[in-house]
């Protein structure tokens, strides 16, 4: 998928005549810098082939000891993704803790992901917010970098009504395509169905991230709304069974091929989602995505760091995550050992 191209106007260099002399100094520069809108038909190709991708995985962000991005973590675990089969990464989402960046953190590393990896998977940036001013003008720079898509979140804690609801996504999916987020035991508020319907006749809407179960979800697609599910523990079923297209995945972080596996069988795959049950249970312990960062680390694919408020699961947890992770371990790539970790090889940073 090729990124957004920009095209860079600078205005003509003049000289200043002086009497009958020219002289080397510059008089005015104009540097216009404008998105160059992709072709309609270039777009619709582009949706289209959003709206079909299987498995996409919230990615996990990786941290320096001083809380920096650890970029070499990063492209470690991206290239892992992609090797065993992921198809699109949501960058800077509620895993990648895209809520504890700032927006200059976050467009860059969306603009690194586009960079590195955006010609072999599916770059879709968290680019959402409860502000449409800050939605509108992150989104715009996701796109100026080459993010092929966004996902947006219904505006949390500063609710507001459906009306506010059909403006908010009307205006953020003119940005480009985009992926509508519901998800309200973060946020506080459901998107109603009928919100839903009205947003998904955009041509720029790829589809519904649904947290709140396959029986909506079943609603939706018979209804001709394109879904994925949000919730690892039923999106077997929801592929399967509820006619959504896939997952977008916190447990892909961990062993991406065996969720590949479940969304891409032809046939369902009961065994191998019964075998996984305890590990979607204890990835969602606690918070996500604490229990996730708490594994990576168990697995050294990632340093022990964690920006707060977020805090590595008790001792307790991390044993039986252990187990939970050796049992899966020739799943997990890059994984040469899964150790329970002593509490004070965590850092945790409250400045970066």
């Amino acid at each position: 998928m090729a990124p957004h191209s920009s095209l860079i106007s600078r205005g003509k260099v003049s000289r200043c005549a002086v009497g009958r002399r020219l002289t080397s100094r510059l008089c005015a520069v104009t540097v216009l810098a404008v998105l160059a809108p992709h072709p309609a038909s270039e777009t619709r190709s582009a949706v289209d082939r959003l709206k079909k991708i299987r498995l996409v995985t919230a990615i996990k962000t990786p941290y320096l000891s001083n809380g920096k991005f650890d970029l070499p973590s990063y492209d470690a675990l991206v290239s892992r993704q992609i090797a065993n089969g992921v198809e699109g990464l949501i960058v800077g989402g509620t895993t990648g803790e895209g809520h504890l960046m700032s927006w200059d953190e976050h467009i860059m590393l969306i603009a690194h992901t586009v960079n590195a990896f955006g010609d072999k998977v599916a770059v879709i940036g968290n680019t959402g917010s409860n502000s449409t001013r800050e939605a509108l003008h992150a989104t715009e720079q996701g796109f100026a970098v080459g993010m092929h898509a966004s996902l947006q979140i219904n505006p949390y804690y500063g609710k507001t009504s459906k009306a506010g609801l059909l403006n908010h996504f009307s205006a953020v999916l003119q940005e480009g395509p985009a992926i509508i987020y519901n998800v309200p035991g973060r946020t506080g508020q459901d998107i109603p169905d009928d919100v839903a319907l009205e947003i998904s006749q955009h041509s720029n809407f790829l589809g519904m991230k649904e947290c709140t179960g396959n029986v909506r979800i079943k609603n939706y697609v018979s209804r001709d709304v394109n879904c994925w599910s949000g919730n690892d523990d039923e999106a077997h079923d929801a592929r399967h069974g509820s006619g959504a297209v896939g997952v977008i995945s916190v447990t892909s972080n961990v062993v991406p091929g065996l969720m590949h596996q479940l969304m891409h069988g032809s046939n369902p795959e009961p065994a191998l989602n019964a075998s996984l049950k305890e590990l979607f249970a204890w990835l969602f312990c606690e918070p996500n995505p604490i229990a996730l960062n708490t594994a990576l680390a168990m697995c050294g694919l990632v340093k022990p760091v964690f920006r707060l408020p977020y805090v590595p699961l008790n001792r307790q947890q991390r044993e039986k995550g252990a187990a939970l992770l050796m049992a899966v371990q020739e799943h997990i790539p890059g994984c040469s050992g899964v150790r329970v970790m002593e509490d004070h090889e965590f850092i945790l940073i409250g400045r970066h």
